[in-house]
C-alpha cells in the first residue's frame, strides 16, 4: 500500500508538472501572436503623418515610452534599478534611430522584414551559443533548432532581393505607395519652405543609393534590436549564481523595464541634442506626428509587456 501511494503521489506530481508546463506554453504562444501582430503594426503612423528626417519623431517616440516605464516601475513598487539594464535600451534606441530612413528608402514592409529577421537571427544565436556571458539555451531537438535558423537566414537573404517603388518628396510620380511626407503648412511660412526644399537627407540618393542604405540600416537596426535584451537576460542567468555582483537579482523580466526604458529616454534624448547641435539650434519639428508617436509607443509597450510574458513563460 506504501508504494502504491507513492506511485500515485509521484504520477500526480508529474501530471501536476505537465499540466503547469502545457499552461505556460500556451500563454507563451498566445503572447507571442499578440506581440507578433502590434510589432507588426506599431510603425504604421510614420507612413501617415509627416516626421522629416526621423529625429523629433524618434525623440517623442522615447519620451512617451520613458512615460509608461515610470508608471510600470511605480506598479512594480520600485525594483532595484539596475545600470547595466540601461546598455539594452542604448542599443534598442539607436536602432529606433534608424526607421524613419530606412522607411523613405526601401519602405515599411520590406524594411520591417530585413529588421526583423536580423532581430531573429542575432536573438536566437546569441541564446543558443551563449554570447555575451548570457547562459546557452539547450534544446530538445538541435536538429530543427538549426534547421529553423537556416529557414531564416534563406528567408533573410530572399528579402534583400525584393524590389520596391518608393516616391521620395522630390518625385511627382503617382505611386499606391502613400508619401511619407505631405507638403502641409508646418509652423511659420520659413519653416514651411525649408521643411519643403529639404524633408530628408535620403532624398539626395539614386535610387540603388537609398536601396543600399535601407538595407544597410535595416541589417543594423536589426543587429541592435536583437542584443537589446541581452544586458537583461545576464542580469538574470548571473543573479542564480553565487558570489557575483548581480547575485539574488529579480527574474521577473518587468523588474526592469524602467532601467531599460531610461536607457532608450536618455540615448534618444543625447542623438536629439547632437542633432540640434549640427541644426544650429534649428531642428525640424513636425507637430502633427506628436500625438501618432506617443500613441505608437503605447502600443511598444504593449508589445513589451507581451514580450515579458514570453520570456517569463518560455525561458
Amino acid at each position: 500500500m506504501s508504494l502504491l501511494r507513492t506511485e500515485m503521489a509521484s504520477w500526480q506530481g508529474s501530471n501536476s508538472f505537465n499540466s503547469s508546463n502545457g499552461t505556460d506554453l500556451t500563454i507563451g504562444f498566445t503572447s507571442s501572436a499578440v506581440a507578433v501582430f502590434l510589432f507588426g503594426t506599431n510603425f504604421v503612423p510614420v507612413k501617415k503623418f509627416d516626421t522629416g528626417d526621423g529625429m523629433f519623431f524618434q525623440w517623442i517616440l522615447c519620451t512617451a515610452i520613458w512615460m509608461v516605464s515610470l508608471i510600470v516601475n511605480l506598479i512594480q513598487n520600485c525594483p532595484r534599478f539596475w545600470p547595466l539594464a540601461m546598455v539594452g535600451g542604448f542599443l534598442w534606441a539607436t536602432g529606433n534611430v534608424t526607421v524613419v530612413p530606412i522607411v523613405k528608402t526601401i519602405g515599411l514592409g520590406l524594411g520591417l522584414l530585413i529588421w526583423a529577421s536580423f532581430n531573429l537571427l542575432t536573438g536566437w544565436a546569441s541564446s543558443r551559443f551563449g554570447w555575451f556571458g548570457i547562459d546557452p539555451e539547450e534544446v530538445a531537438n538541435p536538429v530543427l533548432n538549426y534547421v529553423g535558423a537556416g529557414l531564416s537566414v534563406l528567408s533573410t537573404i530572399l528579402f534583400l532581393f525584393v524590389k520596391t517603388d518608393i516616391q521620395t518628396s522630390s518625385s511627382s510620380s503617382s505611386s499606391e505607395c502613400t508619401p511619407l511626407v505631405r507638403e502641409h503648412s508646418i509652423n511659420t511660412s520659413e519653416h514651411r519652405n525649408e521643411n519643403r526644399n529639404d524633408v530628408s537627407w535620403v532624398d539626395n540618393f539614386s535610387p540603388l543609393g537609398r536601396r543600399i542604405i535601407g538595407c544597410s540600416l535595416a541589417v543594423i537596426a536589426g543587429i541592435l534590436y536583437g542584443s537589446s535584451f541581452v544586458p537583461v537576460l545576464y542580469i538574470k542567468d548571473h543573479g542564480r549564481r553565487n558570489g557575483t555582483t548581480y547575485t539574488g537579482a529579480s527574474q521577473f523580466d518587468l523588474d526592469y523595464v524602467f532601467a531599460h526604458f531610461s536607457g532608450i529616454f536618455l540615448t534618444s534624448t543625447t542623438y536629439f541634442l547632437i542633432y540640434c547641435a549640427v541644426m544650429k539650434n534649428r531642428p525640424k519639428v513636425y507637430p502633427e506626428a506628436i500625438i501618432p508617436g506617443i500613441m505608437l509607443k503605447y502600443m511598444f509597450c504593449y508589445n513589451y509587456k507581451y514580450l515579458s510574458h514570453i520570456l517569463w513563460q518560455l525561458h
